[in-house]
């Protein structure tokens, strides 16, 4: 099926079979990402009495029960809620069917050789997605894709889709880097990696802080008049994958958290 899409005055079309997906699959009884050393994301048969919810115990149907940790066990998207004192729910935000984006390659750069801050302040063995790459990369693109903004680091291995983040630090955002792309516009930021902050910060999020238009230290968060923009964490985008525009769906479970599991497909311009 093939869709037109207007937007500001300008036509477009895709074709809803052509697409690739950016997320990583969450495998319960096999290889997963994991950031924090938190527990794996598991599944078992429910027990109770005779009854026994695996078909090859016996049981007339399969009839399992799920346990994860969603910031921690693979891709998922986040809201507000995710630095609030306020229970603000991730299902309010993700209702766009699709979003004009953009998929752009970064290398992150070692802390010493940028002037970019960060809060708390850098450490030497820092890696920063920083302003000036940002810039270098989007100064052409039009800002009506930029509703979405899809960053692959490099190098891009793939081993990122059941990459132990306790084992190697991943990069982060710098101050002024999350500064411009609330600039410019970005609604729904999608990245490969765990978080857009630091892996051990303190617990001050000053990216996410500053994306959600919250002050530093604070979680004071009216959840009737908040943010509506989203963070995609841990996706994956395969190398064969251009850098360009597309546009993207975030599909989410109907969860009332912060944050959930997602699957994220991408679908080029015809």
């Amino acid at each position: 099926m093939k869709i037109n899409i207007t937007l500001s005055e300008t036509d477009y079309s895709i074709d809803t079979s052509s697409f690739d997906v950016i997320s990583i699959p969450l495998n319960f009884h096999g290889s997963q990402p994991n950031t924090y050393d938190v527990d794996r994301a598991s599944a078992k048969a429910y027990e109770a009495g005779s009854f026994t919810g695996d078909t090859r115990r016996g049981g007339g149907c399969n009839f399992e029960e799920y346990r994860m940790i969603t910031h921690c066990n693979g891709t998922h998207t986040e809201c507000a809620g995710h630095i609030s004192f306020d229970r603000i729910h991730v299902n309010r935000f993700v209702n766009d069917l699709l979003i004009p984006s953009t998929l752009i390659s970064i290398e992150p750069v070692p802390a010493e050789s940028t002037e970019e801050s960060y809060d708390p302040p850098k450490n030497e063995d820092d890696l920063l997605i920083t302003a000036g790459s940002l810039e270098t990369k989007l100064k052409s693109v039009s800002g009506d894709f930029l509703k979405g903004l899809i960053i692959r680091t490099l190098p891009n291995r793939e081993d990122k889709v059941s990459r132990q983040y306790s084992r190697m630090l991943p990069p982060f955002f710098s101050m002024e880097a999350m500064e411009y792309i609330v600039q410019i516009g970005v609604d729904h930021l999608l990245i490969d990696i765990p978080s857009v902050d630091r892996t051990f910060d303190e617990g001050r999020l000053t990216a996410h802080h500053i994306f959600w238009n919250v002050p530093l230290g604070s979680h004071e968060i009216d959840g009737a008049n908040c943010s509506r923009k989203t963070i995609t964490e841990m996706i994956f985008a395969d190398n064969r994958i251009p850098d360009g525009r597309y546009f993207a769906s975030i599909q989410i479970p109907d969860f009332m958290a912060d944050a959930a599991p997602s699957r994220v497909l991408i679908y080029p311009l015809c």
